[in-house]
């Protein structure tokens, strides 16, 4: 049988697996919540909040006299070690949990004690002299424990996501101008609607990334208050005086975060509006990137009976029946993690909405959802430009032959020629199956180098600077008409 040590609690005795760092009750959590096979350890983003929280509690009551300085000294070496990831392994508390929390700050607490006792050349579980609660856990609570680990990691992560995000951006605008010369119709309402460049497509979708970028930025600023030394409900029961603005300040110095105290510990204790406000940024952000995504799709339809006015980049064989079927693979997936993101958003709406009084002890799910979602939608920006959006070629001449074709382009000769003549030339084209650009020409309203300089990718980045052009065009219809 394997070595155990056995620990106690007031529900009684447990034996511990001997070389295990954590203790009884993460044992209990372990066995309590069979849910979804996946540990807090997923997320080491939260396990180092966890150890930076536990570090700067330990400091702050070395200074306020509550806590010996050689047991706190040891617990702030142990956190140091779990900071830098040591003993990710030793959280094995899956991420759904009840308990508002609990089980992940005793796993943290019982890890960061064992740890400190073998520093002072104790046995594991030898706790008279560093106990997980009466020493790692002074001075405070799960309730203001967990939500600020939370935080912490929250905007940490956000800090990456929003880069994944801005390589994303950079690939679109990159693309912008590699297309910029490339004129193609526009559509709006799934109908041929009026000319512009391949470029501004892809620009307009780089834009609409940097806006999220911005908001996201903006709603990360939400969650730098935090409600350490609130303890329980937020009256800081069990603190010694001045401890929470101590214990904050020297967090914020020590993460390298710009973490202040909550201005209402009560509030800030069971308060979960930041994370709504988070999410809601998120499913701004999918559903606009799975928009992006469903237009790749449509753009790159065909190759033979569909738009085929891109090329995506071939990944792999697109069926099993079907010889040289290539399928967009890449922008399928983006659109899967974009609905994913969106049912967590409903989920992280109904746990917000389900604390009741003093407390929300449903920030499991809210924790686990965020930071799930965020991971994903991550690795799917990065996936989307590196096997997609950076390979993604352009038919140009596919492209300018329907814009020549398309109805639509007699919009884009109205200043010239007048509505009627245009309305003239678009049901002469319906009628026959003319090019718009032919029949233009062939009535003589225009000449085919000043169609060329009215479709030129320079002048749809610049429409109105073409009074010459228009004043030219219409003394020739003067002529005729006298």
């Amino acid at each position: 049988m394997p070595a155990t040590r056995r620990e106690h609690d007031f529900l009684g005795d447990l034996d511990i697996p001997a070389d295990a760092y954590y203790g009884i009750q993460t044992c209990r959590a372990v066995e309590n919540f069979r849910i979804s096979g996946m540990t807090i350890s997923s997320f080491p983003r939260f396990i180092q909040a966890l150890g930076y929280v536990k570090k700067a509690a330990a400091m702050a009551n070395m200074r306020l006299g509550v806590l010996p300085e050689d047991i706190g000294k040891h617990i702030c070496l142990a956190c140091d070690r779990v900071i830098a990831g040591e003993f990710n392994d030793q959280f094995p508390v899956d991420v759904y949990q009840g308990g508002a929390g609990t089980s992940c700050n005793m796993n943290a607490n019982e890890v960061i004690a064992n740890v400190a006792l073998e520093m002072m050349g104790r046995a594991k579980g030898e706790y008279q002299f560093c106990h997980p609660n009466n020493h790692v856990n002074c001075s405070q609570s799960t309730n203001d424990v967990y939500p600020t680990a939370i935080r912490m990691a929250l905007y940490a992560t956000l800090t990456d996501f929003m880069e994944d995000m801005e390589y994303l951006r950079a690939g679109f605008a990159a693309k912008a101008e590699e297309f910029r010369s490339v004129l193609k119709m526009g559509r709006t309402q799934m109908q041929d609607a009026v000319p512009m460049t391949l470029g501004m497509e892809f620009s307009a979708w780089s834009v609409t990334i940097a806006e999220d970028i911005r908001r996201i930025g903006e709603g990360r600023a939400q969650i730098s208050d935090v409600n350490m030394g609130a303890t329980a409900i937020g009256t800081g029961i069990n603190t010694p005086e001045g401890y929470a603005p101590l214990v904050t300040e020297i967090l914020a110095r020590i993460s390298g975060l710009p973490l202040v105290m909550a201005e209402n510990l009560v509030e800030a204790t069971f308060d979960a509006g930041a994370y709504v406000q988070i999410s809601g940024l998120l499913k701004r952000f999918v559903v606009k990137l799975s928009k992006i995504c469903n237009d790749l799709r449509l753009l790159s339809s065909g190759p033979c009976c569909g738009l085929n006015e891109i090329n995506l980049p071939p990944r792999q064989p697109g069926s099993s029946i079907m010889p040289g079927k290539v399928n967009p693979v890449i922008p399928e997936v983006v659109n899967q993690v974009c609905f994913d993101v969106i049912g967590r958003d409903v989920t992280i709406s109904m746990a917000a909405e389900a604390g009741q009084l003093e407390l929300n002890a449903m920030e499991p799910v809210i924790a686990y959802s965020l930071f799930s979602s965020i991971r994903h939608l991550g690795n799917a920006c990065r996936t989307l430009r590196d096997l997609c959006v950076d390979g993604i070629t352009a038919n140009a001449d596919h492209c300018m032959h329907m814009m020549k074709n398309a109805i639509g382009l007699v919009t884009a000769l109205t200043p010239y020629i007048g509505y009627e003549r245009a309305a003239m030339i678009a049901r002469e084209a319906k009628d026959n199956g003319m090019s718009v650009y032919d029949l233009v020409v062939q009535m003589e309203f225009m000449t085919p180098e000043e169609m060329d300089e009215v479709l030129s990718p320079e002048r749809m980045l610049r429409p109105g600077e073409d009074k010459e052009l228009q004043e030219k065009i219409a003394r020739r219809f003067s002529r005729k008409a006298g």
